[in-house]
């Protein structure tokens, strides 16, 4: 679930310090998205669509771990409708929660990649963080 943060703003990944948006200008050579317009016009122009896992859950504030009453979003009837040729998912939990309740659905796997969260500076550099989503290049324009 978008962290309180991303919902105060409006779009995915939009807390300040989340690598999200600078890792995928970085990845495609383009300045950083400022406005929600600019990130979305970044993900038409690769073809990459943003999802959440869930539809709906209990959670305390950003704490993935305290997620509960999990309820996944329609990604099998969205993979029929559409012409998405992978699934990632972004941090353990998104990871989890996708092979728990939408893989049996979809027959999807998907590639996990790690989170770029704030939280999760300590474990993984910009550096390697960035080489991990190089895989979306092979996907992606």
């Amino acid at each position: 679930m978008p962290s309180p943060k991303s919902r105060e703003y409006g779009f995915y990944y939009s807390h300040p310090q989340n690598r999200f948006w600078r890792i995928l200008s970085d990845l495609f050579h383009e300045p950083l998205p400022q406005t929600n317009e600019e990130k979305a016009a970044l993900l038409l122009r690769h073809q990459i669509a943003l999802w959440d896992v869930l539809h709906s859950c209990k959670i305390d504030g950003a704490d993935d771990a305290s997620i509960r009453d999990p309820v996944p979003n329609d990604i099998a009837g969205l993979l029929k409708k559409t012409a998405i040729q992978a699934v990632f998912t972004t941090g353990a939990k998104a990871a989890s929660l996708y092979r728990k309740l939408c893989l049996p659905r979809t027959g999807v796997e998907a590639v996990a990649l790690p989170s770029t969260s704030p939280a999760n500076c300590r474990f993984y550099t910009y550096d390697k963080l960035l080489e991990a989503y190089r895989v979306l290049l092979q996907y992606t324009k």
